[in-house]
This record gives structure tokens, sequence and C-alpha cells, in this order.
């Protein structure tokens, strides 16, 4: 009980102490504002601070800010480069630190002036030098079978990419669409008729148009009144075509300036562009070596690829020219026994007679035309002629091609037609 009244009488007397207790205050407040002019700020771990720290930037709003970070920044003075003669920016050996003062009189320098120098000393863009680093890499669209039928239903999200199948079609039209330089010529040939050389010259030409960005074109050199146009275009269209042939093309050749001209003296089958052999017998066997050569040349101006379609032997009058201006050869064959030994004859005869380079990188072509019986083993023949060139592909039977008449490639086969873009890749390859 008087510890109560002892507390209460002196919390209702005021205190002797406590005026002067006040005035010390006031005094040491005023004291720190005189020392500092506002609030002394403290940070914590002053002792572990630097000493030559600089003190933190006070601002009232983000453009003071901004206005102050900007005049920390600076300015790299603008020299000759001395290598270029071309006005380039001198790179400073140590960077500055921000609290330092510009030198006396220099002005300070501004954002725009910073920015440009950050741009100046900036690397070049790896869009400018590798665009294609900033875009994924699309995968190709599968074409038919389950995946192209996976890939309409879903609307392209579920794509599983090509199969091994498209992939290699795929191959084979990179392969023949290949851009060359300069003009190429290849002969098709045989030592017997009716074996699918013809058939074959229009259905490798015919792809070739297919795939190739410039067309191509073949010329008929057959002495024996040759077919090559009306297997291409069809006997009744090539009838009420102008006969223009091989032979008119020579009598006016030192006019035909242009292939405006040239396209007067041709035909055409799409993009295949064919010159017709002369069908009167006493002039067909007429064509000498100098004549081909004339409208050799003058085809290789115009078209980079060109096939010829030789006839039947090696030994007519224009096939010293054939071979001196081929590039590479198809030789022609069957699967009949006669067929097959022919075509080993007639690699041997260019090899003994100074073509040995062109038997070595010669592609035969054998056709199964007559559809030979079992009795026929095949992997033999193929075999026995496989070893002396350079490549040996088989065109299976197919009545688009058996029949004689018009080779289109809508009605053949995939089978025939994948012959044909084989074919056609192997010329295009002995070429580059």
């Amino acid at each position: 009980m008087p510890d109560s009244v002892d507390n209460e009488a002196s919390a209702a007397a005021p205190s002797e102490g406590q005026p002067d207790l006040r005035r010390r205050r006031d005094r040491r407040r005023a004291e720190g504002d005189a020392w500092t002019g506002t609030m002394p700020i403290i940070t914590p771990n002053d002792s572990d601070a630097p000493a030559a720290s600089a003190a933190p930037l006070q601002s009232r709003s983000w453009a003071e800010a901004a206005a102050a970070a900007d005049e920390s920044i600076e300015a790299e003075p603008v020299r000759e480069d001395s290598d270029r003669g071309e006005p380039g920016l001198e790179r400073p050996t140590a960077a500055a630190p921000a609290s330092a003062a510009p030198a006396s009189g220099a002005p300070a320098p501004t954002a725009a002036r910073a920015g440009r120098v950050a741009a100046a000393n900036a690397p070049i863009s790896d869009f400018i030098s590798s665009p294609g680093s900033f875009v994924r890499e699309q995968k190709p669209r599968p074409i038919g079978g389950f995946r192209g039928m996976l890939y309409k239903l879903t609307g392209g999200a579920w794509n599983l990419g090509p199969s091994a199948k498209q992939r290699a079609e795929d191959e084979l039209a990179r392969r023949i669409s290949r851009q060359l330089q300069g003009s190429y010529n290849t002969a098709v040939l045989s030592l017997k008729g009716g074996i699918g050389k013809t058939s074959t010259t229009v259905g490798v030409g015919l792809t070739l148009a297919e795939f190739r960005g410039d067309p191509p074109c073949a010329i008929d050199a057959n002495p024996d009144s040759g077919d090559l146009v009306e297997r291409a275009l069809g006997e009744g269209i090539y009838q009420k075509a102008t006969p223009r042939t091989i032979t008119d093309l020579l009598k006016n050749v030192e006019n035909v300036d242009s292939l405006t001209a040239l396209a007067r003296y041709m035909h055409h089958a799409g993009r295949l562009h064919l010159i017709a052999g002369e069908q009167d017998p006493e002039v067909s066997d007429s064509l000498t070596a100098e004549e081909y050569l004339r409208i050799r040349q003058l085809i290789s101006a115009y078209y980079s690829v060109a096939l010829t379609d030789c006839g039947t032997g090696v030994t007519h009058n224009a096939m010293s020219g054939i071979l001196q201006s081929a590039d590479n050869l198809i030789i022609a064959a069957g699967y009949a026994v006669s067929g097959a030994k022919r075509a080993r004859s007639t690699l041997q005869w260019l090899a003994s007679h100074g073509y040995e380079e062109l038997a070595r990188n010669a592609i035969v072509v054998i056709t199964d035309k007559d559809e030979v019986s079992s009795r026929v083993d095949k992997d033999a023949i193929e075999e026995h002629l496989s070893g002396i060139c350079r490549q040996l592909i088989a065109v299976p039977h197919d009545r688009g091609v058996a029949d004689g008449d018009l080779v289109t490639l809508d009605v053949l086969r995939p089978e025939t037609r994948r012959a044909y873009k084989e074919i056609a890749a192997a010329i295009v390859d002995g070429y580059v």
C-alpha cells in the first residue's frame, strides 16, 4: 500500500530533472542538424565499407535518378583509325569509376551520346551474319502413307517427318535438279534395235524436264528414220505438226542466232524440247559427224542438258561426232541373252576404239520390254554387265513402254518412273 501511494505521487508531481533532460535533448538535435544539414544516413556495417566509397545518391524522382546516372558515364573520345582511314572509337584501357568527375571545362556527356558509344562498340548482330540461327528448321512434310494421313488429320500438329522411301525420292530429285555450269550431252546407243533405246531417251528426257529448272533437249540422230518425236508427242499430234527435222535445221543453221529462232525447228513435249530425225530413208543416213557437231554446238548455247538418240550401231556416219562430243553414255540392253551379249560387245568396242573413259563411266539400262520368261536368269545377266560399267539400272516391264507408242510419265508404273529417276540422277552425277 505505501508503494502504490508513492508511485502515484511521483507520477502526479513534476520531476525536477525533467526540464534539464529536455534541454539537453534539444541541444543535441540542434548540433546534429548543423553538422549534416539533415538526418544522418545510417548504413549497416559501416566499418566494413571502403573509406573512399561515394555517398549514395539521393533523389526525389526517377527523372533525377536517370539524369544522375547519365552524368556518371564518361564519353569516349573519337580518333582516326590509322589502319582503315575511317573515324573509329578509342577504347579505354581501364574502365573509369562511376563516381569520377568529368575534366574541368569538358561538357557533361548526354544519354544520347552514351547510347551512340555503346552501339558503336557493340558486336555485329548474329541476325546479320547468320540469320538462319534465329529460325527453327522446319521438319519436311510427309507425303502419302500413314505419316501423310496423320499429318492431314491433325492439321500438321503431328509431323512424323518423311518416311525412308520419301527421303530416298527427295534425294533423287535433288541429284537430278543440281545446277550445272556449262552444257552436257548424253548419247543413248545400242547394237540391237527394239530393246528400249528410244523409250529410255523419252522417259529420261521427260524426267529431267520434270525436275530440272532448265528444260532439256533431245536430238534424234537415228539414221534409220527415228521415231523419237512420235514417242514423245504421239503419232497423231506429230503428223499435224509442222514437219521440221534436223535436215531443215542444218539448212538454216547459220541464221539461227536466238532461242526464238531455234524454236521454229523444234517440237515440245511439255518442257522437253526435241529435234526430229529425218524421215526420208534416202536422206536420213546422210547426217555426217561434222553436221552433228554443228547441231551440238548450236544446242550447247541454249541448253545445259542434251540427250542424243543414236540409233542402232556405232559405225554410221554421225557416230564419231556423237561420241566425240558425249560426256557420258547410256547403253540400252535387254534381258534376252542376245541383248546382254551385244551390250557387253558395245562396251568392249568403245574401250578398244579410243573411248575407254566413256565405256568405264557408261550407264547400262536393261529394259524388260518383252517380259521374258522365268527361264532367263536376270540376276546372272545383271552380274554379267555390272562389272564393266559405272552403274546398271533395270527398268521393269511396263505396257506404257512396251507398246511402242506414246510414252508419258502419267501412265507409267511407279517402279518404271523410279527407274527413270535413277537414270536421270546417274546422268547428272556424271556431269558434276
